[in-house]
């Protein structure tokens, strides 16, 4: 096995198991794009805070998209948990890359970087499968998250890069001790 590479074998023995990750990186996607949804409202950053929210309305309806595909009514318990390119799933945003002033431009950034982190885990746990029904599925959940990335492609095309000053705040918080 190449060590630069998880050993994602515990995922592809069946397909449930395989799902059951999935679902389990999509609702921690959803939960952490809620988490920086509230993190830019609490600093009065609305925009930033609704492109959060629309990620996490995405990431909730490709978990219940893939619940319904296996029948499920209750979210599965996950036995393992796949680390990929770091500490956390393949699809969550880093909280500390979270800046108070950032931009519409910069939440999609962090956005693209999940969205290309799960479509190369999805092609990595394809790679590896030795079942033909899970490889099928990590290569339509691949296709899905190359959806994603070009729907934040296409956002990120509309959107002006800031200026290099954006982060100056004129007022910035005080703390009192």
């Amino acid at each position: 096995m190449n060590a630069s590479k998880p050993d994602a074998s515990n995922v592809t023995a069946s397909i449930e198991d395989f799902m059951v990750q999935a679902v389990a990186m999509e609702l921690e996607a959803a939960e952490r794009y809620n988490e920086l949804a509230d993190a830019m409202e609490v600093h009065n950053n609305r925009e930033v805070a609704e492109l959060f929210r629309k990620m996490a309305v995405i990431e909730g309806k490709h978990a219940t998209q893939v619940m319904a595909e296996m029948g499920w009514t209750e979210v599965p318990k996950p036995t393992t948990a796949v680390p990929f390119e770091g500490f956390e799933s393949a699809e969550m945003v880093p909280i500390d890359e979270l800046h108070y002033l950032m931009q519409p431009w910069h939440a999609l950034q962090l956005a693209l970087g999940a969205e290309q982190r799960a479509e190369r885990f999805f092609a990595h746990l394809a790679s590896i499968a030795d079942n033909d029904t899970v490889r099928k599925a990590a290569l339509d959940l691949q296709q899905e998250e190359q959806e994603h990335v070009e729907l934040i492609e296409a956002w990120l095309k509309k959107i002006p890069k800031p200026e290099a000053d954006w982060a100056d705040d004129p007022d910035p918080p005080r703390h009192h001790s």
